[in-house]
């Protein structure tokens, strides 16, 4: 079911977004479920479909964007909001609208979401590369001479 509104109108690939962006949608869940098992194979191998898919979702966007420019509207989301508001749109273009718009917030939400994940992990990667090369909050483990470094305070008595 194609939203052919005005045959090559800006409504004309909304389905094809809405597809698009579902299919972005379960690569950043599965990206979510690497980034919790901290499974940087899973991971690396995710890489390669979510660019294409985002470059899908662009590619997409970008001709809507030139829709709106030929019948008279911002390039842009508040222009697609004032094309689906006139009767040159359809009811289904505007539903469209709509159910596409609220899969971007949830994308959105998901990749903001993975990016919390990834600095989560990557601060825990640098605590423990930083224990593995032997150091701690307050300087080296080991001295110069291989034996542990003591970070003790002395503290002198004075008797009275």
């Amino acid at each position: 079911m194609s939203m052919q509104t005005n045959g090559g109108g800006p409504g004309a690939h909304l389905t094809q977004e809405q597809q698009a962006t579902q299919a972005l949608l379960a690569v950043l869940r599965q990206e979510q479920d690497r980034l919790i098992d901290a499974d940087a194979e899973g991971l690396a191998a995710l890489l390669e479909e979510k660019l294409r898919l985002v470059a899908g979702v662009t590619q997409l966007t970008l001709a809507r964007h030139r829709a709106l420019a030929a019948a008279g509207f911002d390039a842009s989301e508040t222009g697609m909001r004032a094309w689906v508001g006139k009767p040159a749109a359809s009811v289904e273009a505007a539903q469209a609208w709509a159910r596409l718009l609220e899969l971007a917030r949830e994308a959105k939400e998901i990749n903001r979401t993975n990016g919390m994940l990834i600095n989560k992990q990557l601060a825990r990667n640098q605590s423990a590369l930083s224990i593995l090369q032997g150091k701690s909050q307050n300087g080296d483990f080991y001295g110069p001479n291989g034996q542990a470094a003591s970070r003790t305070v002395s503290r002198s008595r004075v008797i009275g």
